[in-house]
C-alpha cells in the first residue's frame, strides 16, 4: 500500500465531484476455476483498490457523502482461516492503513442500504463485470439483472475516470517498477530463443521473472510466430529459422500497476531483407507517433500520425498506392493495420476499460468511431493531459484472411496492390509498442532502454548463439 495520506487526498478529491448520497465500492470474491476451493488467482478490483488500497476478497466499501463518514464492510478471519492461512492482518488493521476508521460486519452492508434507500438517497455505484457483484447490486438495490449495467451512476464513473487518468508520482513510479520488470522479460525472450524453442518454453521464461519481481502478469502472454493474429495466446508452435516472434508481454507489481511492451525479433541470428523492410516501416511509425504526443492534442490525430507513416513506407514498397492522406481517411491502411495505436494504462493495462470506452478514451469533443474498420477499436482518441500514462503500439499484420476477403470484394483496390500482396500472406506481423507519461511539453519513454532498433536486436540476438 501506499502511505495512508494517498487514499485520504484520493477519497477527499472523490467527494468533491459528487456531492449527494452514498458511493458504493465493491471490492472482488476469490473466482473458482474448477470447484470452490480452486481459485484464480486474485485480484482486487482497481478501482476499490485505487482508493482503499486493501487487497483482499470479500470486501465492499462506503462513502457517505452526507454523513462525510466511510465505512468498510468484510469479515475478520474466523478459526478455519486461521487453520489454512495462519495470522494475516485483521480487517481493522488494514483499514486503519486506508485511513478508514469503521469497519463493519459483512452483513451490515445491507442494512446500509436499506436505510439511505428508505431515505430516498442515491446509491451511486460503477459498472461491474463480475457475475458475483452484478448479484450483489441486485440484491443489495432491487435492479433488474439485466439492467445492471446502465444503472451505474456516470457522475461516478465521470468523477474516477476524471481523477484516476490523472496519474500521481507514486503511481509513476509504480509504473515504472512494472515497466522495468517488463524490460526484463523481453530481454530475456531475446536472449534465450533459438530455432528449436517452443513458443510455451519463451512464455515461461518470461513468467517466471515477473513472478520473481514480487508481482505477477498484467494480461495472458502474446508469445507468437504468427504474428499476424492480434491476441494469439496458443503457443503450440516450435520456432524456426526465418519465423518472427512477437512478444506482447508485461507485468504487474504487487499493487496492481501495469506495464505492457511489444517487441518483434527473429527467431534466428537476423532479420531476413523483407523483415527488415517491414519492421522499418512499424519503427519509423513508432518514432513519429512518440513525437506527436503531448498536451491537448487529441490521441486520434496521433493515431492518424502513425496510421499515415505505415500507408507512406507500404507505398515506398508498392504495397499501397494512392495519396496516403485519402486511403487512410478511407481505412485502406486498415488491411495491414487492424487495430488501434495505442490505450490509457495504470492499475488496468487498457485502463478503467470497466468504467466505459467512452467516458476513459473519449469525451464530448471526440466521439468513437464505431463502424470504420481499425477506427472502431481505438481505445484512446481524446485530449492528452500531463499525467496520462498510455501506450504507443503500431503493427504490420498480414492476414491471409483479411486478404482474401478484401481481395474478393475488390475493396480499396485504388489503394492496395492486391497483385503483390500476395507475396506476404504468410509473412506474420510485428508490432513494436513503447509505454509513454504525458509531461507538460511532451512526453516521457517509461522503463529503462529496451532494445528496438535491427541493429541493436541483432546484436541481442547474436549473443543467444
Amino acid at each position: 500500500m501506499f502511505e495512508t495520506e494517498v487514499y485520504l487526498s484520493r477519497r477527499g478529491k472523490l467527494k468533491q465531484r459528487v456531492q449527494k448520497g452514498l458511493l458504493l465500492f465493491l471490492g472482488n470474491e476469490e473466482s473458482p476455476m474448477n470447484y470452490e476451493a480452486n481459485t484464480y488467482h486474485f485480484r482486487q478490483d482497481s478501482s476499490f483498490l485505487y482508493y482503499f488500497g486493501i487487497s483482499a476478497p470479500g470486501l465492499a466499501a462506503i462513502i457517505d457523502l452526507d454523513q462525510n463518514t466511510e465505512m468498510m464492510f468484510g469479515n475478520e478471519m474466523n478459526i478455519d482461516d486461521l487453520v489454512w492461512t495462519g495470522q494475516l492482518e485483521t480487517l481493522e488493521e488494514k483499514c486503519l492503513k486506508a485511513g478508514v476508521k469503521g469497519a463493519y460486519p459483512a452483513y451490515k452492508l445491507a442494512e446500509v442500504i436499506k436505510h439511505a434507500k428508505d431515505q430516498d438517497r442515491p446509491v451511486h455505484f460503477l459498472p461491474p463485470y463480475r457475475a458475483e457483484n452484478k448479484i450483489k447490486l441486485q440484491q443489495l438495490l432491487a435492479l433488474d439483472l439485466n439492467k445492471i449495467k446502465e444503472s451505474a451512476s456516470v457522475e461516478f464513473i465521470k468523477a474516477v475516470v476524471e481523477q484516476r487518468s490523472v496519474k500521481g508520482a507514486e503511481e509513476v513510479e509504480e509504473i515504472e517498477k512494472a515497466v522495468n520488470t517488463s524490460v526484463k522479460m523481453h530481454k530475456l525472450a531475446m536472449l534465450n530463443t533459438k530455432p528449436g524453442s517452443t513458443e510455451s518454453e519463451v512464455a515461461a521464461m518470461i513468467h517466471e521473472a515477473a513472478l520473481k519481481d514480487g508481482g505477477n502478469l498484467a494480461y495472458p502472454i502474446i508469445l507468437t510466430k504468427n504474428g499476424h493474429i492480434l491476441h494469439n495466446y496458443n503457443r503450440i508452435h516450435t520456432l524456426t529459422d526465418g519465423d518472427l516472434v512477437l512478444n506482447d508481454s508485461g507485468a504487474e507489481t504487487a499493487m496492481g500497476y501495469c506495464g505492457d511492451l511489444t517487441r518483434t525479433f527473429p527467431a534466428g541470428k537476423k532479420f531476413s531483407e523483407r523483415q527488415k523492410e517491414i519492421y522499418k516501416i512499424v519503427l519509423d511509425s513508432l518514432r513519429s507517433a512518440s513525437e506527436a504526443l503531448k498536451p491537448n492534442t487529441r490521441y486520434l490525430d496521433v493515431h492518424f500520425t502513425a496510421c499515415k507513416k505505415l500507408t507512406e513506407g507500404l507505398k515506398d514498397l508498392g504495397l499501397m498506392k494512392g495519396d496516403p492522406d485519402e486511403a487512410v481517411a478511407a481505412g485502406a491502411h486498415a488491411m495491414f493495420f487492424q487495430c488501434g495505436t495505442g490505450h490509457m494504462m495504470g492499475m488496468d493495462v487498457h485502463d478503467m476499460e470497466d468504467l466505459g470506452e467512452e467516458y476513459v478514451g473519449y469525451n464530448d469533443s471526440v466521439k468513437k468511431e464505431t463502424e470504420l474498420f481499425g477506427l472502431k477499436s481505438l481505445r484512446l482518441g481524446k485530449e492528452l493531459q500531463p499525467g496520462f500514462v498510455l501506450t504507443v503500439e503500431p503493427g504490420i499484420y498480414f492476414n491471409p484472411y483479411l486478404i482474401d476477403l478484401w481481395k474478393a470484394e475488390k475493396k480499396h483496390r485504388e489503394y492496395i496492390n492486391y497483385e503483390l500482396l500476395e507475396e506476404y500472406r504468410h509473412f506474420g506481423g510485428i508490432r513494436i509498442e513503447d509505454n509513454f507519461l504525458i509531461t507538460n511539453d511532451g512526453a516521457k519513454v517509461l522503463g529503462q532502454p529496451l532494445q528496438k532498433t535491427i541493429s541493436e536486436i541483432e546484436a541481442m540476438r547474436a549473443i543467444a548463439f
